[in-house]
């Protein structure tokens, strides 16, 4: 009898340029803490602390594109994290640093844009998007920057703005065409800032992951308030899970709207008295320049929610559903926690898997779809079924658990030296369109071979 194979093998990305990250010495991709990995449909990109290497497994014939961005050697700057942006017609590279910038690259490595978020080291890169559906009432995507107790959002429709513009431009140049003085000046978009909202989540302490779980009601005396806001799970060392509600803008609760009328007019009521009585016009003319001229910095309102301390544990990582209603989040203690983000209860727990890696994922479970040869079509979304993908690289094995409390679908051996890895969201896709379900990858350290994980539970 046959064996049976749960893994199809896509392509090899194995050559000499993998030499200048590690490759060939034992667990060169799992035990290099500065090795970063972002999967794409066909293509790999690996990175270190100051080399971006692009592969394509589609196109063996094509040597790697390697990219070494501008960093600072005065304050020892690095690559800290990467990840890609897929729109419609449009694919770049993303790579931030340990200073706090973010720097996006197209796929022949011209750098397009170069923005500082905000000045500390990048820990992790998000992508995500969420329709609007029965659960969700309003639909949002977003790319994500976590560090040390802040994490920032960008909007993807302006990210996507800026990239059609940069694009344009390059189009025009590549036929010659002279650009403009003002477009001349803006090449790499030094002058154009993407708007950016940042939240200090650092309430519980430093954070090691974090992500914006999606939208949220608003708090129940600002029930009609116009502003957004989003619901926020942060992971680390203090806290092992904290939730924290962000608001899109940097408006004031009702108490402290009252609180910023009524306090200013009282002061100011005091000080015309003064004046009057002191006639020091001249001297508060030159003390009032000085308090403008201090700009604090610009986060938004961040509301703690929920906290869970549990010493010694500590949250290390943290994976989030597609819907963003679920959270895999890993601790030091070998456990992993499925996190209901809207009620924020753990309504699951894993344990036994230390230095464990999660991500979500949907089989095809309706046998009649998968077998069914005489009238072939599309599976829909509602063939999938939601399902969480656990590496436990000690065991050496991948297991699939049918989510929330469904059993172990599979155990999948794994080799040892591997790593899973997922396609980034892709902005802008439509529903009509074939649905993609998501896919979890492999990637061999010693081989270089890429391979996917099959949907259906027959294969």
């Amino acid at each position: 009898m046959a064996r049976r194979s749960y893994k199809t093998v896509l392509g090899c990305v194995a050559c000499e340029e993998l030499g200048e990250l590690g490759a060939g010495n034992p667990g060169w991709l799992v035990d290099n803490p500065n090795l970063l990995c972002a999967i794409d449909t066909h293509s790999l990109l690996l990175a270190n602390r100051s080399t971006l290497l692009l592969f394509s497994w589609s196109l063996p014939t094509r040597s790697p594109l390697k990219i070494r961005p501008e960093l600072s050697p005065i304050e020892s700057e690095s690559i800290s994290a990467v990840e890609w942006l897929v729109f419609d017609d449009v694919r770049v590279i993303v790579a931030a640093t340990s200073c706090g910038y973010l720097l996006f690259y197209s796929l022949n490595g011209e750098l397009i844009h170069r923005q500082m978020i905000y000045p500390a080291q990048v820990l992790k890169l998000r992508v995500r998007g969420t329709k609007k559906d029965l659960i969700q009432d309003a639909s949002s995507e977003e790319f994500c920057l976590v560090m040390p107790g802040v994490i920032a959002r960008l909007d993807g429709s302006d990210i996507q703005n800026m990239l059609q513009k940069w694009f344009e431009e390059a189009h025009s140049r590549f036929w010659d065409q002279k650009p403009k003085t003002q477009d001349s000046e803006n090449m790499g978009d030094c002058d154009i800032k993407l708007p950016c909202q940042l939240w200090n989540i650092g309430k519980y302490g430093t954070c090691a992951d974090a992500a914006i779980t999606g939208i949220m009601p608003p708090p129940l005396m600002e029930q009609q308030s116009s502003q957004r806001y989003y619901c926020a799970v942060a992971v680390g060392e203090d806290a092992v899970i904290s939730a924290y509600r962000l608001s899109e803008d940097k408006g004031k609760s009702l108490v402290e709207a009252i609180l910023s009328k009524v306090v200013p007019a009282t002061f100011s009521t005091i000080a015309s008295f003064s004046k009057l009585i002191w006639r020091s016009e001249q001297t508060s003319q030159k003390k009032s320049p000085k308090k403008s001229d201090q700009k604090p910095l610009s986060f938004a309102k961040a509301s703690p929610l929920t906290c869970l301390k549990d010493h010694p544990r500590k949250g290390e990582k943290l994976t989030l559903s597609p819907s963003g209603t679920l959270a895999a989040i890993t601790d030091s203690l070998g456990r992993i926690l499925l996190l209901d983000t809207l009620a924020l209860v753990v309504v699951r727990l894993w344990k036994g898997y230390r230095d464990a890696s999660c991500l979500f994922m949907e089989m095809l479970v309706k046998k009649d779809i998968a077998s069914s040869s005489s009238t072939y079509s599309e599976p829909m979304k509602s063939d999938y079924c939601l399902c969480l993908a656990i590496h436990a690289p000690r065991k050496g094995i991948i297991e699939i658990w049918q989510m929330r409390t469904g059993p172990r679908l599979r155990t999948i051996p794994c080799a040892k030296g591997s790593k899973m890895l997922q396609p980034t969201y892709r902005f802008g896709a439509s529903m009509s369109s074939p649905y993609v379900p998501l896919e979890v990858f492999v990637l061999n350290g010693d081989s270089g071979q890429i391979s996917v994980l099959n949907r259906t539970l027959d294969s």
